[in-house]
C-alpha cells in the first residue's frame, strides 16, 4: 500500500506529460470533424464533409503522390549512396576521411531556406526543377547525413568476431559484407531508411525553392491552401497523415521491432 502511495506522483507527473504532448493531436482530431466551415475549438458539431472533399481535392492527392514517390526514391538512393560512405568512414583509414565524413554531414550545419536557395541555383541552369529529379536531389542533401549517421552507429558498435570467422573461412570481402555485416547493421540501416523516407516527405522549406507545376509535394499544397483558407480540411489531412504514420510504426514494430531499429 505505502509502495502505491509513494509511485503515485510519478504516474500523475507521466499522465500530464501524455496529455501535453497529445493535446495539439486531440485538438486536431476534434476540429477534423467540425461541421461549422472555419477551424475553431471545441467543434460546433459532427461531420464527415471534410473528409469527404479531402477525397476530392485533386491538388492534395497529386501532391501526396508525389511526396511518396519522392520520399520513396530519396530513401533507397540515401541508403545506395549512405551506407558505403558509412562502411568507408567506419572500417578504413585514409587520407581525407575527416574531410569526407564533414562533406556528407555538413548539410545539417546549414539553415534550410540557405540550402534550398543554393540548391535552386544549382538545379536551375540544369532545368531539373519542378521534376522529380530535382526534388530528390534536393532531398537527397539532407537525408543522406542520416543514414550515413545511423550506419556508422551500427558498424562501430558492432561485433566484428563473425565477419572475421567468415573471412577465416574463405569469404570474400564483399561476400562477407552481404551475409554477415549487412544482416547484422540492419536495423541501423532501416533505422535510416525509415528516417530518410519521413524527412523527405515532411520537408517544405526546401520544397518551396524546386518544385514546379510538374511536381509540387504535398506540404508545398498545403503552404499554398493555408494562405488563403482556413477550413477544417488542413485538419482532416492532418489526422489521415498521423493514422498513416502511426500505420507505418505498427508496421516496423511488427516486422522487425521498433526498439530494435531506434537503438
Amino acid at each position: 500500500m505505502q509502495s502505491r502511495l509513494k509511485g503515485w506522483p510519478n504516474r500523475v507527473l507521466m499522465t500530464v506529460l501524455y496529455l501535453f504532448l497529445l493535446a495539439p493531436i486531440l485538438v486536431v482530431v476534434g476540429i477534423s470533424f467540425d461541421s461549422e466551415s472555419s477551424m475553431a475549438f471545441p467543434p460546433q458539431g459532427f461531420s464527415l464533409q471534410w473528409y469527404e472533399k479531402l477525397t476530392q481535392n485533386q491538388d492534395f492527392i497529386t501532391g501526396f503522390k508525389v511526396s511518396l514517390i519522392t520520399a520513396g526514391g530519396v530513401a533507397l538512393l540515401a541508403l545506395l549512396i549512405g551506407v558505403p560512405v558509412a562502411l568507408a568512414i567506419a572500417r578504413f583509414e585514409f587520407r581525407g576521411r575527416e574531410a569526407l565524413s564533414a562533406f556528407f554531414l555538413s548539410p545539417l550545419l546549414v539553415p534550410a531556406i540557405v540550402l534550398g536557395l543554393a540548391l535552386l541555383l544549382v538545379l536551375a541552369p540544369l532545368r531539373i526543377t519542378g521534376t522529380y529529379a530535382g526534388l530528390i536531389v534536393a532531398h537527397l542533401s539532407i537525408t543522406i547525413p542520416y543514414v550515413i549517421r545511423t550506419a556508422s552507429m551500427s558498424l562501430l558498435t558492432l561485433n566484428r568476431s563473425c565477419e572475421e570467422a567468415a573471412r577465416t573461412l574463405g569469404a570474400s570481402a564483399w561476400v562477407t559484407f552481404r551475409k554477415v555485416t549487412l544482416p547484422l547493421i540492419a536495423p541501423g540501416v532501416l533505422a535510416g531508411g525509415v528516417i530518410a523516407f519521413l524527412i523527405s516527405f515532411d520537408e517544405a522549406v526546401i520544397s518551396l525553392f524546386v518544385v514546379g507545376p510538374r511536381a509540387t509535394t504535398l506540404p508545398v499544397e498545403i503552404f499554398h491552401y493555408v494562405e488563403t483558407r482556413t477550413d477544417p480540411q488542413i485538419a482532416a489531412l492532418s489526422v489521415v497523415l498521423i493514422a498513416i504514420s502511426i500505420l507505418f510504426v505498427v508496421i516496423i514494430e511488427r516486422v522487425m521491432g521498433l526498439k530494435r531499429v531506434l537503438r
